[in-house]
């Protein structure tokens, strides 16, 4: 994520009125970039096109449940981090959500917006720093074959 960018968080809920409380939020905080939608279907057509750093689902919504859009999200954009909101406590969708989705965070509603501003600033981060490491990575694999290239040029030039 370039420095200047602000973080694209994807929220999705069948309930206007939350979308808006946590959009508002996040726009009062003036550090996140965010998109919402109440249809889950018009948020993976989103997520196809569009890079995004967090997507925070609600997990009851007609037509496709949170765990089925947040398992599109991880198949989209592995890398960015998946936060699922409910206002159904249960334990079997929370253990579910958490295998099938690599689910970064489970929060219940209605939701504490200071503990909801933290998951998010936390889950941001854990996809900057997953994004960082991968383009070490990627310098590291690029230097070691320069290295065995040069060492291959350096085996022919003394056989």
């Amino acid at each position: 994520m370039e420095a200047n960018r602000k973080p694209k968080v994807v929220l999705v809920d069948d309930e206007d009125m939350v979308l808006t409380s946590i959009r508002t939020l996040l726009l009062m905080e003036g550090e996140h970039d965010v998109e919402s939608f109440t249809n889950p279907s018009l948020a993976v057509q989103y997520l196809q096109a569009n890079a995004v750093d967090l997507v925070v689902s609600d997990y009851m919504m007609p037509g496709m449940n949170g765990i089925q859009l947040l398992g599109h999200a991880r198949r989209l954009q592995p890398e960015a981090a998946r936060v699922l909101l409910t206002g159904h406590a249960d334990k079997a969708s929370a253990i579910q959500a958490i295998n099938e989705v690599a689910l970064f965070q489970y929060l219940e509603k209605p939701w504490d917006n200071a503990q909801l501003l933290l998951v998010i600033q936390q889950a941001v981060g854990r996809t900057l720093l997953f994004r960082q490491l991968q383009g070490k990575i990627a310098e590291l694999d690029n230097a070691h074959s320069t290295m065995r290239e040069s060492q291959l040029r350096l085996l022919k030039a003394f056989l």
